[in-house]
């Protein structure tokens, strides 16, 4: 028994001390390797915080090591922050990577364009020191702009929210001052929370303006208030969330709406583009009968997490529109309306959840719940008209005619390519899609490829195996004789948006 104490004593020691080995590090020898040799933190608006980014910080060796300094080269007073293997600081002393390990560092920044020499702001994290010291390079651009916000309570803090219809809502917003009624191009413009255009009164974007929302943001136009975008070909409107870093190019939902309210009047919309919102644009409500409410033209929606164009017993006339990836319908004509689209192009190649509505949708109702049950009451669809307009997208099924009996439905298809593989024969027997009837349909193509160059990229230009070339109507190519990007197409018209080229 006295053997196995000694014996068992030995081994306890044995394991100790190599257990104490695993802790003893040396001095970093400047052998340090890095996952970049640059962090680019991309744009950023003027005291809005960057997203935050990575670099990875590798021991190679077989020893463990500790690195006696970690820093900001313009120490404390840089405007980047760090978070070492979990530590926030700009200064680190001692810090220690296992054999064959890595740690993390963390980059962000906040940076006041008034307080900086340079929009290219840069700055360095310095490893080690003397014959030692490595380094990473960290850059970022920023931007100024113009910051439009809801007034705040000093005291409690609350946030102002809008009046509209003399209620108070929920929304938080004001309105736009007279002075504000006039967005340039000579620097962006960031708004939190909703810019509301008050009555009477017009909102002008002028061409190559450039409107970033935050989250929960957007724009609403009130009763006989009006919205004009007057961007140009080479010189459009741009209108998108306020995280300006690639990464958030093309994430849908990073801000609201752009409302164009009941009774508003006299909106037009020419070369813009606008992405990345819940809702592009939300129009209410017919205010005139025979001129229409909203005119868009030569004008792109993109990544809206439910419609690109949502209108609701509207008048809308539309031209050179490109309308792709909405996580509902890319355009939905509801509530009846008076709806005209010529040569414009509506797809839908949705791929971040499951899409329950088709890339067009009209219908001529909407309902509620009263006392407990559904009502469904109907409006007049005066007209749905689309005459040289590609209708297509990833599923079977693109374009959807919902009529409830009670009140007009008139609807016009001529020269379309269209996506509808009732391979079911699901729609059969419903007179909407009884695609013989002359009185609602001339001309159209079904289920041939549109040849897109690039859905996911949002690239919709058609090809030279397009089956829409060739194949418009003349009458109405007159009457919108250029496409959207200016190439004449008077002699041979192609369906769509766009002009045909041949892909390289």
């Amino acid at each position: 028994m006295k053997n196995y104490w000694i014996f068992f004593t030995l081994i306890i020691l044995v394991l100790v001390s190599s257990c104490r080995d695993d802790f003893e590090t040396i001095a970093s020898t400047g052998e340090l390797r890095f996952s970049k040799d640059t962090v680019y933190l991309d744009t950023v608006f003027t005291n809005i915080g960057s997203s935050t980014y990575n670099l990875k910080v590798y021991n190679r060796s077989n020893n463990d090591i500790f690195i006696p300094s970690v820093r900001l080269a313009l120490g404390e007073s840089s405007n980047y922050r760090l978070n070492v293997d979990g530590i926030p600081g700009k200064i680190f002393n001692d810090i220690e990577i296992l054999a064959k390990d890595s740690i993390y560092i963390f980059v962000e920044t906040t940076i006041d364009y008034s307080q900086v020499v340079d929009p290219l702001y840069t700055d360095e994290i310095l490893f080690d020191n003397g014959s030692n010291e490595q380094d990473v390079h960290l850059i970022t651009l920023v931007q100024d702009a113009i910051f439009i916000k809801p007034n705040q309570d000093p005291i409690t803090r609350e946030i102002d929210v809008l009046t509209l219809d003399g209620s108070e809502t929920s929304i938080q917003g004001r309105f736009l001052e007279d002075s504000e009624l006039t967005f340039t191009d000579e620097k962006p413009y960031v708004i939190y929370g909703y810019a509301a255009v008050p009555e009477n009164k017009t909102l002008t974007i002028n061409a190559g303006a450039k409107i970033h929302f935050h989250a929960n943001s957007g724009l609403i136009v009130e009763k006989d208030a009006s919205l004009k975008i007057e961007g140009e070909l080479g010189n459009e409107v741009i209108i998108e969330g306020d995280r300006l870093e690639p990464n958030f190019s093309d994430i849908p939902g990073q801000w609201g709406v752009i409302w164009l309210r009941a009774g508003s009047k006299n909106h037009d919309i020419n070369h813009t583009t606008i992405k990345n919102g819940t809702v592009g644009i939300l129009m209410d409500s017919i205010g005139s009968l025979t001129t229409p409410t909203l005119e868009i033209k030569n004008t792109q929606l993109y990544n809206n997490s439910n419609y690109g164009i949502l209108g609701r017993g509207a008048n809308i006339l539309g031209e050179n529109l490109v309308v792709n990836n909405s996580g509902q319908a890319s355009l939905a004509c509801t509530i009846g309306g008076t709806y005209n689209f010529t040569h414009s192009t509506f797809a839908n190649y949705w791929n971040n959840s499951f899409r329950n509505f088709p890339t067009v949708l009209v219908n001529n109702f909407f309902t509620y719940i009263d006392n407990g049950s559904e009502v469904i009451e109907t409006r007049d669809l005066l007209e749905a008209n689309f005459t040289n307009c590609i209708i297509y997208g990833s599923n079977n099924i693109e374009m959807i005619l919902d009529n409830v009996d009670g009140s007009l439905f008139n609807y016009n298809f001529k020269n379309n390519l269209i996506r509808f593989n009732d391979f079911n024969n699901n729609f059969s027997g419903i007179p909407e899609y009884d695609f013989t009837n002359t009185s609602h349909y001339q001309n159209n193509i079904f289920n041939e490829t549109p040849n897109f160059r690039d859905v996911s990229q949002n690239d919709l230009i058609i090809g030279e195996d397009s089956a829409g070339n060739n194949q418009a109507s003349g009458v109405e190519a007159l009457q919108v004789p250029l496409d959207i990007l200016g190439i004449n197409r008077t002699t041979t018209p192609d369906i769509g948006a766009y002009q045909h080229i041949i892909f390289i």
